[in-house]
C-alpha cells in the first residue's frame, strides 16, 4: 500500500470522518478548516442505520451514547398544545428508527468527538481553506486563502452544500447541482422552562408553516421554524443580515399559536442561530483526476430525510476503504466508491419537491388529516410492527466491509 499525503477541505463531521480512517491505515491527512477554531456548534442531529454500524467500528458508539440527547419521541401538538399522537423512539436496537432517533445528539458534541478521535494522528489547520488548486497526474498544488501553497497527493472537498471545489471541478456544461425543494428552515437556542419536556413537538399552522421544539439539556432548548415558499426572491434570506433574518421569520410566524411568542422572544437575543433554504445537491460528478468530493458537497440529501450525518459518515468509510485499497490509482478508488455509494445515495435523496406539500400543508384541514393519520398510526401500533419486520438497513443497501481499514485499528 502507498502511504498517502491527503487534504481534507472541511472539518465538520464527514471530513473526520474520512480522516480518522486514512489516518489509521497510515495515510499522512491534513485537515483544512476556515474557522478560526473547531467548530463545535449546531443543531441536535440524529445518526441512523448504517451510521451506528460505522459508530461501532470506529470504537466510538460508547463515547457517542454517553453525549445524546436523551429525547423519548416525538409528538404531534395542536394550537393549544394538547398532543394528538406521540411516536416513541425505537431503542430496541432492531429495526429502523423512528423520526426521533436511538441516537439524538449534538451536532457540536459529534464535531468535539471526531476531533478527540483524530487530533493526535491528524493535522489541523484553522482559520484558513483552500483558494484555488492545480492538479497534474502525479500531486495537487493548492494555494490556502492566507497565500501559502501546499502540494499533495489528493484534495478532498469536505466543504459543505455550497462547495467551492465542487464548483472547481464541474464539468462547464454541467447543470446546476442545486435542487430547491421550495422551502426554509430556521433553528435557534432557547431558554428551558419548568414545562418542557424531553419530547420533540411538531405544531403545524395554517400556510405552509411548522413549528418544531426539542429539549437538549437541563437549561436550554431548541426552536425550529419551517416554512414552504418557493418564491426566487426568499432565496437570498439566508444571505441577508442577522437583524433582516429575524424580523423576515417574526413576521412570518407572530400570532402562529402554541408557544409561538416565546420562540419568537427567544430568537431576538440568542446567540445560536442558524437560517438555510432546503437543498438537495445532484451531480453525476464527485471526482476529477486527485479531486474527490465528500458527504454534503457531493450528495446533500436535505435536513427533511434525517439521513445528512449518517450519509456523510457512510461516504468517509467508503470513500476511505477504496483510496486504501487503490492507493496506486486513485482514479479507479474514485469511480469504485462513485459505483459502491451512488445506490445509497440515490435511496436517501428519493424525497422530492412535491412531498414538501406533505410535510407542510397549507390548510387547516389537511393538517387535521396529518393529526389523524398519526393518531391511527400509534392506536394500530404501526412503529412496533415496523421495528419487528422491516431491515433496519436504509433501502437494503449493506455497507460493504474493509477489512484493512479494520486491521490496522
Amino acid at each position: 500500500m502507498k502511504q498517502l499525503n491527503i487534504l481534507i477541505c472541511g472539518g465538520g463531521c464527514a471530513g473526520p470522518s474520512l480522516a480518522f480512517w486514512l489516518a489509521r491505515a497510515g495515510h499522512h491527512v491534513t485537515i483544512v478548516e476556515r474557522f478560526p477554531v473547531l467548530r463545535a456548534t449546531g443543531a441536535q442531529i440524529d445518526i441512523r442505520d448504517q451510521g451506528i454500524v460505522l459508530l461501532k467500528r470506529m470504537g466510538l458508539l460508547e463515547t457517542v451514547r454517553s453525549k445524546r440527547v436523551h429525547e423519548a419521541g416525538f409528538s404531534f401538538v395542536d394550537a393549544q398544545g394538547r398532543s394528538k399522537a406521540t411516536i416513541m423512539a425505537n431503542t430496541s436496537g432492531k429495526g429502523p428508527q423512528t423520526m426521533t432517533s436511538e441516537y439524538e445528539i449534538m451536532r457540536g458534541d459529534l464535531v468535539r468527538i471526531l476531533y478527540d478521535a483524530t487530533r493526535d494522528s491528524v493535522e489541523y489547520i484553522f482559520g484558513k481553506t483552500v483558494e484555488h488548486f492545480e492538479q497534474d497526474e502525479h500531486s495537487v498544488t493548492v494555494r490556502f486563502s492566507d497565500g501559502m501553497t501546499g502540494t499533495y497527493d489528493m484534495l478532498v472537498g469536505a466543504d459543505g452544500q455550497g462547495s467551492r471545489i465542487r464548483a472547481a471541478i464541474q464539468p462547464a456544461d454541467a447543470p446546476d447541482p442545486v435542487r430547491h425543494l421550495g422551502a426554509y428552515l430556521a433553528y435557534w437556542y432557547i431558554s428551558r422552562i419548568s414545562t418542557d419536556e424531553q419530547i420533540c413537538k411538531l405544531y403545524h399552522v395554517p400556510g405552509s408553516r411548522m413549528i418544531m421544539s426539542r429539549t437538549h439539556s437541563p437549561t436550554e432548548g431548541q426552536a425550529q421554524f419551517l416554512l414552504r415558499d418557493d418564491s426566487e426572491e426568499l432565496r437570498s434570506m439566508p444571505r441577508a443580515s442577522l437583524d433582516t433574518q429575524k424580523q423576515f421569520w417574526s413576521s412570518r410566524f407572530h400570532g402562529a399559536g402554541w408557544q409561538t411568542e416565546r420562540f419568537i422572544q427567544g430568537l431576538q437575543t440568542t446567540e445560536n442561530f442558524y437560517c438555510a433554504e432546503a437543498v438537495q445537491i445532484h451531480t453525476d460528478t464527485w471526482s476529477k483526476g486527485r479531486v474527490v468530493l465528500l458527504a454534503d458537497a457531493a450528495h446533500c440529501p436535505s435536513p427533511m430525510t434525517a439521513m445528512g450525518t449518517t450519509s456523510g459518515l457512510v461516504g468517509a468509510y467508503v470513500l476511505a476503504g477504496e483510496i486504501n485499497q487503490n492507493s496506486d490509482d486513485l482514479p479507479e478508488a474514485f469511480a469504485n466508491y462513485d459505483r459502491k455509494l451512488r445506490p445509497f445515495i440515490n435511496d436517501i435523496q428519493s424525497f422530492k419537491p412535491w412531498m414538501m406539500r406533505l410535510l407542510l400543508p397549507e390548510t387547516g384541514f389537511a393538517i387535521a388529516l396529518i393529526h389523524f393519520f398519526a393518531w391511527l398510526l400509534v392506536v394500530l401500533r404501526m412503529p412496533e410492527f415496523v421495528a419487528l419486520f422491516i431491515p433496519e438497513n436504509k433501502g437494503g443497501w449493506q455497507l460493504p466491509e474493509y477489512p484493512p481499514l479494520e486491521k490496522t485499528k
